[in-house]
């Protein structure tokens, strides 16, 4: 009809002029339609309905007079004004529902989702015996689902994801009550036990949905051409079956985060129609067999997190100027070899996830010709050789991660080319050299890791460019120079880590409010509560959304503290009293410098749970309020000058060895004394992290002193002139 209208439009003027009158006609009809009036006894039904349930949005306010139009949610016939559909999608509903309600005998469509309703799947709804479609998801239903529902013999979509308490055995009848079935949802629910028989040979169905249940048994075949079956985050075991009676027609298969073990079989290639497959998270071995390529339909295809070896196929799929790959994850596996060049033929590639394998060799130069990549993670391999300079024919490039491996060289000058770069990970390589001033141009740089390198110099002022930054880290390598002014004038900074460097002078005393994350506890996420975690350790996330058939979304999470990490450096002087105003942060750590001067009040860092400031020089009282820092979790003070009496009450009890190493401070004892603090209570470290220094035990101290003593002497006495001079008898 669509194609004759348009035709008529573009055709002569005599013709226009005859259209007019069947276009006054549709108009007229339309017009009728809109001002029908809902049946008697369905308008009934509805406002028994309307009384019984909350609606706290006034969305039934419009539910006055007879004109179906006017009624939020409902849809009548042209006729007779019965009520077919029903979509109360999104409106914060909850309640009960009216008995009444079942008989809107004429209903074809229910779509409740998304709202609050509770209780189980009312009895009645196998009454609606016209419905087509019945939509429950998203609410709070539970229980099981009743057999009344076998009573819709004209059901094509049955959905109800997201009722996380509706659950139990998957009833016996799902599989043939209605022979129309189209499509089934049970999703992100509590079903367990196994998939009915009966359903695996439903012929009508196009459309399965069962993943995140509970769901057990051996991973079943099916019998029906399947457009779309989705079975993740379950309990299958098993090995993989063919769909050979999907082969035509199956397009998107999600297997993930199962216990599916075996191979992966070489009749998953002939699933023509395929177009995104998701096996990830199950116990896949062996190889994959080279004969194995995949048609130009697939688009997205995830094997990570799997065990499968040896190394990555050549050709993993069939690309043309028009189609192809554009998500390749074989992540987490054990593929070893060099990363072959048919990779750089898929042209149409937006995400390359390689990482956590045994992969070594060079990056290919030729990655550069994958113009459309917005992610490339290669992280946790064993590659050598640069970082290749045609990395920058990637323009559109998002997230780059090439962090655990053994690179080396420098950072090239003209990586400024990638500025749409968001996330920069180069970190534990041996890459050389300065911070290239051109990086200036990546003004879209959200996180900079560069530790655990060969990098030095000072810092310059590129990095003031990226004005977005939330996290960064320069630890472990050769950096110098002073702090510069302009370090803490990052809005959106949550973390700056520059431990285990050559820097000296004085901690800048800038404006610290200027940060979100360090002044406002209210946009920070909470941390684990254990006495010991890891504070440092970047944790991105990077996630790929599907938009569209040719488009990919990229998005990343960043599980990181909220901290300042200057330790193991040269700084001296005071630490500036705007620091410990910081009520945002929650990982402070100092020590291992030469900071002197006394510590301010730490009563504004309400957020604080770990704090180190142990082997510095600094002097005066410990700081009297810490019992207000209810989340302070580890604490170390050790090795300074502070001095004076800490009374019990000030809860630093709960930090054994805390001050040791500080021979002026007397801590109130349990009976009423005092001990001193000039040995460490717990030997080793008492803080956490990963430093290789930590605070001198007492027989470390004392066998190094011995050593010292002995090897003295020996020289000593090995001297001719000086064992006479000793051992001398006076007269």
């Amino acid at each position: 009809m669509g194609k004759k209208w348009v035709l008529s439009y573009f055709t002569c003027r005599a013709q226009k002029l005859h259209a007019v009158p069947l276009m006054f006609v549709m108009l007229s009809f339309f017009m009728l339609s809109e001002s029908v009036d809902i049946d008697p006894d369905d308008k009934t039904s509805l406002l028994l309905f309307k009384s019984s349930v909350q609606d706290p949005n006034r969305s039934f306010s419009t539910w006055v007079g007879s004109n179906c139009t006017n009624w939020t949610g409902i849809t009548c016939d042209n006729q007779a004004g019965r009520v077919v559909s029903i979509n109360f999608t999104n409106m914060n509903l909850s309640g009960q529902f009216h008995p009444n309600f079942c008989r809107l005998q004429f209903l074809e469509q229910l779509v409740l989702s998304q709202n609050n309703f509770t209780g189980s799947v009312p009895l009645c709804f196998g009454n609606l015996q016209n419905l087509k479609t019945l939509n429950l998801s998203h609410n709070r239903f539970n229980g099981v689902l009743p057999d009344s529902l076998m009573r819709l013999s004209q059901l094509r979509e049955l959905v109800l994801n997201g009722n996380k308490d509706l659950g139990g055995i998957i009833p016996w009848w799902i599989g043939n009550f209605s022979t129309k079935l189209e499509k089934l949802d049970m999703g992100f629910n509590s079903f367990r036990g196994e998939i009915p028989q009966r359903l695996l040979y439903l012929e009508s169905l196009k459309h399965l949905d069962l993943g995140n249940n509970g769901l057990s048994g051996s991973l079943p075949d099916f019998h029906q051409s399947l457009v779309f079956l989705n079975l993740e985050s379950n309990q299958f075991s098993g090995t993989l079956p063919c769909f050979s009676a999907a082969v035509q027609s199956l397009s998107v298969l999600k297997l993930a985060n199962n216990s599916i073990a075996g191979g992966l079989p070489t009749c998953i290639a002939s699933l023509t129609a395929l177009n995104h497959l998701n096996l990830s998270f199950n116990h896949l071995t062996y190889k994959i067999p080279p004969r194995l390529v995949f048609s130009e339909k697939l688009f997205i295809l995830d094997l990570s997190n799997n065990d499968f070896f040896g190394p990555l196929p050549s050709k993993i799929a069939v690309t043309t100027e028009k189609s192809g790959l554009l998500l390749l994850d074989l992540s987490h596996n054990r593929f070893s070899g060099e990363i072959p060049l048919k990779i750089t033929e898929l042209k149409s590639l937006q995400a390359l996830f390689l990482s956590h394998n045994l992969l070594v060799g060079e990056i290919p130069a030729r990655i550069g010709n994958l113009t459309y990549l917005q992610v490339i993670d290669l992280s946790h391999n064993t590659l050598s050789g640069s970082i290749p300079l045609n990395i920058v024919g990637c323009f559109q490039l998002l997230a780059l991660k090439l962090n655990d491996n053994n690179l080396s060289g420098e950072i090239q000058p003209e990586l400024d080319a990638l500025d749409s770069l968001k996330i920069l990970d180069i970190s534990n390589n041996k890459i050389s050299g300065e911070i290239p001033l051109t990086l200036a141009g990546c003004k879209s740089l959200e996180i900079v890791d560069f530790s655990s390198n060969n990098l030095s110099g000072s810092l310059n002022d590129a990095i003031t460019k990226w004005s977005n930054l939330r996290y960064i880290s320069l630890a472990h390598n050769n950096f110098n120079g002073g702090l510069p002014s302009w370090f803490f004038t990052f809005e959106t900074i949550q973390m700056m880590d520059l431990s285990g460097n050559k820097f000296s002078g004085f901690i800048p005393d800038s404006n610290f409010n200027i940060s979100l994350s360090f002044n406002d506890r209210e946009d920070i996420g909470k941390l684990p509560t254990e006495p010991t975690f890891t504070m440092r350790n970047l944790d991105s996330k990077v996630s790929i959304f599907i938009a569209g058939s040719s488009e990919l979304r990229f998005s990343y999470t960043l599980s990181s503290t909220v901290g300042i990490d200057f330790s193991s450096n040269m700084l001296r002087g005071k630490v500036p009293a705007g620091v410990f105003g910081l009520q945002g942060l929650e990982y402070l750590n100092l020590s291992y410098n030469f900071l002197n001067g006394q510590v301010s009040n730490l009563e504004k860092m309400k957020s604080l749970k770990a704090l180190d400031l142990s082997h510095n020089s600094l002097s005066g009282q410990i700081p009297g309020n810490i019992s207000s820092l209810q989340d302070l979790t580890l604490l170390n003070l050790s090795y300074n000058c502070f001095s004076g009496f800490v009374p019990k009450k000030q809860g630093y009890s709960r930090f054994p060895g805390a001050f040791a190493g500080n021979p002026d401070l007397c801590v109130e004892a349990s009976g009423g004394g005092c001990y001193t603090e000039g040995l460490p209570k717990v030997p080793g470290k008492v803080f956490g992290g990963e430093k290789d220094e930590g605070p001198i035990s007492i027989w470390v101290f004392c066998l190094s002193t011995f050593v010292s003593f002995y090897s003295g002497v020996v020289a000593l006495f090995c001297s001719p002139r000086a064992r006479n001079y000793v051992l001398q008898t006076k007269v």
